[in-house]
């Protein structure tokens, strides 16, 4: 059996209403000067106010911040650092979904350790303590409140860095099914896309454990069983709390055993085509597991049991990529050409590809060739 060590990151908190906890938590961990990071829809969406009045009536000082785009590039953290470091802030919340999350463990790094993003690449470039932190996810996508990393976009290349250290994690994450009501259909299918492609790509990796495959497998289950019916149905908060809860899981995964060739394929995409996460995954994933599968077709056959569609190892790769393209939500692109990327970009994107750190996790050994050929498959 596969050696590992492993130490759950943060306290979770989970449940409807959960949010009312919010200062409780701060309390305990000894905030009273808290820099709040969280994207300008949540401002619209009343989420910060009600965030800020908690937090307020518990008299911890609240300083919101939400100038960043999505995916936060090195830009978006140094305006970060420059906004928290006049107000002395001594604990973060990172209200949000991946994009806060990423925004709030990067000035993190700056305020307590200095230096620039590009100086933290990697994992365990730490020298100093950094700030407490509680993680409020509103939506069921990168399960990054239950990890130590920030993908951050280097302004000038735009190439995504991965950033990590034991005390980025945050402290606390606290799991409100109820804000993610507030999703937008187009979001709730896109970040849950993201969570899918997470569970399946952390269950295979050349890193897993025996933990990291038992919380990819559980978000598996809770994730393909609630992903059709939250689409169906965005007020079902059984489905909203399965996805929630499942994201989490393929979070706690990810940090295990990190990803593999979809996510080192989709990052170019995103950085140079403006395609959104989710959706360069829903085109790239059933191609990744295709190309995967002479490595690893027993465990795709696993996930095809916890879904009740046994299939023989020789048949999963096929099996799943078709699955998989069943559970994408109609409007999810299926190929490079639906998401604006023509066959004179690929040798490009496929170098970019390689570079990626998720890429040397893959199960079958990955580089500028293997991208280029998975590239052109999802043509």
């Amino acid at each position: 059996m596969t050696p590992f060590d492993f130490q759950l990151r943060a306290r979770v908190v989970f449940g409807a209403g959960t949010i009312d906890r919010l200062a409780e938590l701060g309390g305990e961990f000894g905030f009273r000067r808290t820099l709040l990071v969280a994207d300008p829809g949540l401002v619209e969406a009343g989420h910060v106010a009600r965030v800020t009045t908690l937090l307020d009536a518990a008299g911890i000082a609240v300083f919101p911040f939400h100038d960043f785009d999505p995916d936060p590039d090195t830009d978006a953290i140094e305006t970060a650092r420059a906004f928290a470091a006049p107000h002395a802030v001594d604990s973060i919340v990172g209200l949000g979904g991946g994009s806060s999350m990423d925004c709030a463990k990067g000035a993190n790094f700056l305020l307590t350790n200095g230096g620039r993003m590009h100086d933290y690449r990697g994992f365990g470039k730490t020298t100093r303590p950094m700030l407490p932190s509680i993680g409020v996810p509103t939506t069921a996508g990168t399960g990054s409140e239950a990890q130590v990393w920030a993908v951050i976009a280097d302004a000038a290349t735009h190439m995504k860095m991965t950033c990590g250290a034991p005390q980025s994690a945050f402290r606390a994450a606290l799991l409100d099914p109820e804000l993610t009501l507030s999703q937008p259909a187009a979001v709730t299918a896109v970040t849950g896309f993201d969570a899918i492609a997470h569970a399946v790509e952390s269950y295979v990796t050349s890193r897993r454990t025996p933990m990291s495959t038992c919380f990819a497998r559980e978000a598996w289950r809770l994730l393909t069983g609630a992903y059709p019916g939250v689409l169906a149905d965005p007020t079902d908060g059984e489905a909203r709390s399965a996805m929630l809860l499942g994201a989490h899981y393929a979070g706690m995964a990810i940090d295990q055993s990190m990803l593999g060739a979809a996510h080192a394929c989709a990052n170019p995409l995103t950085a140079h085509h403006g395609v959104t996460h989710g959706r360069a995954l829903a085109v790239l994933l059933p191609h990744v597991v295709r190309w995967n599968a002479t490595e690893v077709a027993p465990l795709y056959a696993e996930l095809l049991t916890v879904v009740d569609r046994p299939t023989s190892a020789q048949d999963a790769g096929a099996a799943l990529a078709g699955y998989i393209q069943e559970l994408a939500a109609a409007d999810l692109p299926t190929s490079l050409g639906d998401v604006g990327v023509a066959e004179p970009d690929v040798a490009a994107l496929a170098r970019e590809a390689a570079e990626q750190m998720t890429g040397r996790f893959n199960p079958r050994p990955f580089d500028a060739g293997a991208a280029e050929e998975i590239y052109r498959c999802a043509q």
